[in-house]
Parts: structure tokens; C-alpha cells; sequence
């Protein structure tokens, strides 16, 4: 299986104007956890995620606490941009901009990998650098549940105490 086959394909979106606080109440109102940025052409510019609202309550962007002698020597541009994520207006100011994205073809293997090596709950999906779909973990759990059922072995996984019988097939 693979991303076109799972993603979501009505994407909530916002745009790098949008207002912070409009992104929190649309996130709360749909029932998502983030929220791609993209510019007029449907360009992916940014996702905005609850982690990145949550930063500014607590005052710390990415909840990094750093000893006073390494925030000496930080530079200026990392202190104005952690500065404009806590207290700026717009979408912009507090997504994120490194955004692990993928290709409709990506299989779900795949897809899995990336979202537990880099620790994110979604990847959008892309075409020619526009937006056309975003997967979810809820999304690679359904897959899940829809593919076939896996050719079965008697092979046990190993440990002692299971009783499971380990997947042949990938």
C-alpha cells in the first residue's frame, strides 16, 4: 500500500497569514493535532502543529532548556526566530518549516519509518511540490487494518514468553 491509498485527501489548511489564534480554534474545531501552511499556489510552506501552540504557553520553542553560557554564544538569527515563534501574530511566525513530507507512491512501511525518526504525527503528501493529501498515523492504522491478511508462518517471534506468530510477508 501506499500514501494515495490511506491519505486524507480534504486537507485542512491555512494560510502564512492566518492568525495564530484562528489556527488554534480551527484546529480545536476540526479535531486535528496540526495544520499545513501553504501559499497561494497550494505550495507547502509550513505545518503548524498543537506543539507548536503549546510553545508559546509555555515560553520555551521546543521546550529546550539551554545553560546560560551556550545562549551566550547562540546566534542572533536562532534567538529573533525562537523569539518570533513565542510572540508572533501569524501562521508564519510559529510553523514549522522543515516539514518531512512525502510522494503519493511512498509506501506505508515507509511513511512509518519517517514519522518515528522524526518524531511527527503526520507527513503531508506532495505532487510537484503542491499539496494533495496528508497522512496521519490514524491514516497508517487504517491501511493497516485494510490490507490483506499477511501470509502466516509457524516461526514464533523468539521471545520466551510470546506466543505471537511473526508476518512472512512485508
Amino acid at each position: 500500500m501506499q500514501a494515495s491509498d490511506v491519505m486524507t485527501t480534504t486537507v485542512i489548511t491555512v494560510t502564512p497569514d492566518t492568525p495564530v489564534q484562528e489556527v488554534a480554534r480551527l484546529l480545536l474545531e476540526s479535531g486535528i493535532s496540526g495544520v499545513p501552511v501553504v501559499d497561494a499556489q497550494g505550495a507547502l510552506a509550513g505545518i503548524v502543529s498543537e506543539g507548536d501552540l503549546i510553545d508559546r504557553v509555555d515560553g520555551e520553542p521546543g521546550r529546550r532548556r539551554r545553560s546560560w553560557w551556550l545562549e551566550l554564544v547562540r546566534p542572533p538569527e536562532d534567538q529573533a526566530r525562537d523569539y518570533l515563534k513565542l510572540h508572533g501574530q501569524r501562521a508564519q511566525d510559529v510553523m514549522t518549516r522543515d516539514v518531512v513530507s512525502v510522494a503519493e507512491d511512498a509506501p506505508l512501511g515507509e511513511i512509518a519509518r519517517l514519522l518515528e525518526k522524526h518524531r511527527v504525527k503526520r507527513v503531508p503528501v506532495l505532487r510537484d511540490g503542491r499539496l494533495v493529501g496528508i497522512v496521519s498515523r490514524a491514516n497508517l492504522l487504517h491501511g493497516l487494518a485494510l490490507a490483506p491478511r499477511a501470509k502466516r508462518s509457524s516461526s514464533r517471534c523468539g521471545r520466551r514468553d510470546c506466543r505471537c506468530i511473526r508476518s512472512m510477508s512485508r
